[in-house]
């Protein structure tokens, strides 16, 4: 699929401004970190700035091509799953990326799954601490 190549490449070269036209309107991005979506175009870029950032020696290392129900309303889309390998902060990450297509072609819904647990934790600390830095979350109360 044209547009998971294209994502491929801009997330490998970290090119941030290449990743809207890839994402609906009301994409859902569903991360190990956070129980609820992450949901809307902005919210999902803001998010990958983070990122972005964060993530230290990011690869994509396997491709799968196939069909899966969305979450959100358990639709069967064209579906790609990009293994990646990753550090942060010192962790070794080994993840999955699950983008879901809309009919136009476009990701309307994107699942992240990473292990270990430690990895998973680090992670979660970095992203929620570039989200409060951006302004996309709110800072820890009564600091």
């Amino acid at each position: 699929m044209e547009t998971a190549e294209r994502f491929r490449a801009a997330v490998e070269k970290g090119e941030l401004a290449s990743l809207g036209d890839l994402f609906t309107d009301d994409i859902r991005l569903y991360s190990p970190v956070k129980f609820t979506p992450f949901e809307g175009r902005p919210m999902v870029l803001g998010l990958f700035g983070v990122l972005l950032r964060t993530f230290e020696d990011f690869r994509y290392v396997g491709h799968f091509d196939g069909t899966a129900e969305t979450s959100a309303d358990g639709e069967e889309t064209p579906s790609v799953i990009l293994l990646f390998r990753a550090t942060v902060n010192g962790k070794q990450i080994h993840g999955i990326d699950m983008l879901q297509f809309d009919e136009a072609g476009r990701v309307k819904e994107f699942t992240v799954m990473v292990r270990p647990q430690s990895a998973v934790h680090a992670l979660g600390e970095a992203v929620l601490a570039g989200l409060v830095a951006d302004g996309l979350a709110p800072g820890p109360t009564g600091r």
